[in-house]
């Protein structure tokens, strides 16, 4: 086969970009290891920058995120026991963030791509290899149905994510990385119950970070910090119900409604960046590259600027036969991604309970969310990298 683009990976940013190549008249083939099903159950957040939404509408994808999505114009922080209001719409212009399921995205963007009879190569397994990428001729193999099969294209797009062929493939001492590894992660539950309130809740308490989130006006997402040895499933949904509710508000307890849970897991939190993201015509984006903890709602919108700065780049070199776009791809990714990481680890750092944290640290990061709240000037530095730097 033969290809413009080979894209690695069938998540949404391997989608999003095969889909706006497409509109642009750029031919591309996705390559995925795993089932389109195994796709979309993958359980992910859902807080899109408006970046993210002007991509999917100008993928055409974008009808039912503007029917189901929820426009939130702030967040809330709960300290000492009592809610702090961020209102972001009015601290930055008017921006705001949409709640809607990473989930869904995918499912829209599959929808378009199978829509339009574009190729999308499921079940490939772990048999994709990558080849010659730092010549004019990739290539892709792998095996499918017992048979090799090969792709070759001019460039390849490598959106697999933190553990795919992608970045592994890249040769020893071309790749420097970067990494901090916490030691707590979140333990979250899917629950078929109304949200607690209209906008997040982001909860720094003596036992540690809590956030109410949701999916849709009758579906939420809730989740606590553990130790990073826990287990999901040493933990029954009382349990989980009571701790929460341990670290809510009156108010907010008052309103929690619990439920079974459709979905319980728990996600490690690190922050991780491999330098550079260009290795001849390979190119890197999204988690392939770069890991954010999810405190700042950053790992898909950080994705789709990787997108955008990927798919201007390659519209660039076939439309205007130029190659800038793909000499400082690598350069105009990761100046945002480390304005992102740097804001991430510092609503980490500052919502969460750290075993050095103690009673004095404790103390500090209330004294600090204090200051937050009643400084108009931190409150906008806050809603400006909450709602998404320009890009």
């Amino acid at each position: 086969m033969r290809t413009q683009v080979a894209i690695i990976g069938a998540g949404p940013s391997g989608l999003l970009l095969g889909q706006l190549l497409y509109k642009a008249g750029i031919d591309n083939i996705i390559i995925e290891r795993q089932s389109a099903e195994y796709v979309l159950a993958r359980i992910r957040a859902g807080v899109l920058e408006q970046v993210t939404t002007d991509l999917l509408d100008e993928c055409g994808v974008s009808k039912r995120l503007h029917q189901q999505g929820l426009v939130h114009d702030g967040i809330e922080l709960l300290f000492k026991g009592a809610r702090h209001r961020i209102d972001m719409r009015t601290l930055t212009g008017g921006k705001t963030v949409t709640v809607y399921g990473q989930t869904e995205v995918t499912h829209d963007l599959m929808d378009a791509r199978k829509a339009e009879g574009l190729t999308t190569i499921y079940d490939a397994g772990d048999s994709v290899t990558l080849h010659d990428f730092e010549g004019t001729r990739p290539k892709v193999r792998y095996v499918k149905d017992g048979q090799a099969q090969e792709i070759e294209c001019d460039f390849i797009a490598g959106c697999d994510g933190y553990h795919g062929v992608s970045r592994a493939s890249v040769p020893a001492g071309a790749l420097r990385t970067y990494e901090k590894v916490y030691p707590f992660g979140w333990l979250g539950i899917l629950a078929d119950v109304p949200p607690v309130s209209h906008e997040l809740i982001y909860a720094n308490t003596e036992r540690g970070f809590a956030l109410c989130s949701m999916r849709s006006a009758t579906r939420s997402r809730f989740y606590v910090q553990v130790p990073s040895n826990e287990k999901a499933e040493d933990w029954s949904d009382e349990a989980f119900w009571n701790e929460l509710r341990a670290r809510l508000d009156p108010q907010a307890r008052e309103h929690l409604v619990t439920g079974p849970s459709l979905e319980k897991s728990i996600a490690p939190l690190r922050s991780f960046v491999a330098e550079p993201m260009r290795f001849g015509r390979l190119l890197l984006a999204g988690d392939a590259a770069h890991i954010v903890p999810p405190t700042g709602a950053k790992g898909l919108n950080l994705a789709a600027s990787d997108v955008k700065y990927l798919s201007s780049a390659l519209i660039e070199h076939y439309r205007d036969i130029s190659s800038a776009g793909i000499d400082h791809y690598s350069e105009r990714c990761l100046r945002r991604v480390w304005k992102a990481e740097r804001f991430s680890w510092w609503f980490t750092s500052l919502m969460h309970k750290f075993p050095e944290t103690g009673d004095f640290g404790q103390r500090l990061q209330e004294a600090e969310l204090d200051y937050l709240v009643g400084s108009k000037a931190a409150s906008t530095v806050l809603a400006e990298n909450y709602v998404g730097l320009p890009l």
